[in-house]
């Protein structure tokens, strides 16, 4: 329903509630890195010719422009390579305290050639300004259904 427009001196306001309806078939790819998921491994996807590896996989490379070649399972061990305070949860909620998203290079060395890197939270509280950089390890839900959520969040590690 559109709530007729009104105007004021400072904006022209319009409310409006979208209803959208839609659906997403996960693929080959999405498919065995969910279910990587579910057993507690992270699956990505080689391309032989340029050396990298997608996570989440991919079925053709964004480098070479062809298919890629061989799926292989990737630590679940990286480093941060850039982080930032969300006020605002996953269900588009308010918080009061922030949750720390990052996105981690996982293999954690340069010459892994893991791409794009994985998008997720941080466990506990720290300081957004010092995590580039810093390993983390994930963190694992005991009971898994095949859902990046099968990751709770990625913990920072000493060392």
């Amino acid at each position: 329903m559109v709530t007729p427009i009104k105007k004021s001196e400072e904006a022209v306001t319009i409310k409006y509630k979208l209803e959208a309806y839609y659906s997403f078939s996960a693929g080959i790819a999405y498919t065995k890195f969910l279910n990587g998921l579910k057993e507690g491994k992270i699956i990505g996807r080689k391309c032989y010719r340029c050396r990298r590896v997608y996570v989440p996989p991919r079925m053709y490379c964004d480098d070479c422009f062809r298919p890629t070649d061989e799926w292989v399972e990737v630590s679940d061990e990286g480093v941060i390579e850039t982080a930032s305070a969300s006020y605002i949860s996953w269900t588009r909620d308010k918080l009061e305290e922030p949750e720390i998203i990052a996105v981690i290079r996982l293999g954690g060395r340069e010459k892994d050639w893991i791409f794009p890197g994985l998008f997720h939270r941080i466990c506990g509280k720290v300081d957004v300004d010092r995590l580039i950089g810093k390993k983390v390890k994930a963190v694992w839900r005991e009971k898994r259904e095949g859902s990046i959520n099968d990751i709770e969040c990625f913990k920072v590690v000493e060392g």
